[in-house]
Parts: structure tokens; sequence; C-alpha cells
């Protein structure tokens, strides 16, 4: 599922294996697991400076939902939902900075999980971001995939392309356009560069509650979003139960 260990002071999580990282209940559960890890001990020991870094191993990030596990049932989806949007929240409200330092493609939801990090690193060799609902005939209804596009991306003409033209963004597009915050060669210098800006924020030893606020007024549409559960009418709208749809 996923990893934890401690590099100086950065944590870094890397969801581990080669096939896509698909979120399903199990790997969202580890992930949560690890972050409250992070946060315990962040707590326990408040002038203990940290920062996390986010990862994953072979050729995907993340893929999105796991639509095989969720076998178009809806009672599945909206547990696994439920289990996203609570696990977004975490992540949002962690008393550390967090940068995702993405290995591969990161689409759907794992576009939306690494855009939830404080900053974002990609590897130029390898993955692309991308939001393919309008290719697979898919509406966007959950509130805090809006929300998050908003409140990261700053030039609307860029949300157009990713939700209207269902764009897949490289590394170097994704920088141009302000999506990401650095871009590296390969993996390997694109995890170095982050665990090197998660050193750098640490040191700055600062108050990891003051951080988690400062995070929430900055992100505070997307966490009032993540409050909001899936309806019958948004699921009936996105049409995510037929069998070619996936997030």
């Amino acid at each position: 599922m996923c990893t934890l260990k401690k590099l100086g002071n950065v944590y870094l999580l890397t969801l581990t294996g080669n096939d896509d990282h698909r979120l399903n209940p199990s790997l969202v559960d580890s992930i949560s697991t690890a972050l409250h890890h992070i946060r315990t001990e962040a707590t326990a020991t408040p002038s203990t400076a940290a920062a996390l870094v986010t990862t994953g191993e072979g050729k995907f990030f993340s893929n999105g939902d796991d639509m095989a596990w969720v076998q178009y049932n809806k009672d599945r989806l909206l547990l696994l939902m439920s289990k996203v949007r609570s696990l977004l929240t975490d992540l949002m409200s962690l008393p550390v900075p967090t940068i995702a330092a993405l290995n591969g493609h990161a689409s759907g939801l794992g576009y939306i999980i690494a855009l939830c990090h404080d900053y974002v690193f990609m590897r130029k060799d390898r993955g692309f971001l991308y939001l393919g609902g309008l290719d697979i005939g898919q509406v966007l209804p959950t509130p805090f995939f809006k929300a998050t596009l908003k409140a990261k991306i700053s030039s609307p003409a860029v949300v157009r392309d990713i939700v209207l033209k269902a764009e897949k963004m490289t590394a170097e597009m994704a920088l141009q356009k302000g999506i990401i915050d650095a871009a590296y060669d390969t993996v390997e210098k694109t995890v170095a560069a982050a665990v090197e800006l998660g050193e750098q924020l640490a040191r700055r030893n600062w108050n990891g509650q003051v951080y988690a606020e400062n995070r929430k007024f900055l992100f505070d549409d997307v966490l009032q979003a993540l409050t909001i559960a899936e309806t019958d009418e948004m699921i009936k709208n996105s049409r995510v139960l037929e069998p070619k749809s996936r997030l």
C-alpha cells in the first residue's frame, strides 16, 4: 500500500508497487494511517520541525479511483468518496509543510490529491496531469474537485483547458501554466529536490498548528467543499456507475 520513513526532518510517504495506485479503501486507509502517525508525532513534540514528501513507485502517482473495487456499486462508491474526503481533510490540516513529488501519471482523484499538497514537483521524463471526465463522458459533480482547481490554479483559462479540453499536461506544460512549482529531469532528482525543500521549510521551525491554520486560511473553500457529501443526484448526473466511467 504505502510506506513511511523519516529522512532527517522529512517524512517520505511512498505509494508502493508497480500498479497504478488506484484509490480504494485499503490504499486510502493506509495513507490515512501514515498521516495520523505524522500528526501524532508533530502534536506530541511540537518543537520538532518536520515536513512531508509524498511520492510513488512505478509509472503512476495515482490513476484515480479503483472502479474494479467499486464494481459500479453506489454504496461502495459513496464509501470510497467519504474516505477520500476524510483523507484530503487530514492532508490539508496537517501541521507540517507538504510536497508532492510526482513519480508519474496523476489523473482524476490522483490529480486532486497531488494539488492538495502545498507544493507540487514533477518529473519531466514521464507522466502527465489529466482530468479526463470529458473524454469518458463523465460530469465532474464533486464540489471539492472544483474548489481545488480554483484554489491552486490562478488562471481561469488553464482551468477551462483542464475541464473542457481534458488536456494532458506534461511537467513542462504544467510548470509553464503555473499548475506545479518545479520540474526535474528524473524521478530521483524530483524526490531529492522535494526532500531538500522539505528540509529547508522544516528548518524554519514554525509552529505546526499555526502553519495548519494558515493553510486553512488559503484553502478554506476546498475544506468547506470537502464537508459536502456526495448525493444520489450527483452520482446519477456524473454517470460514474456506468461501466465505461471512472474518476
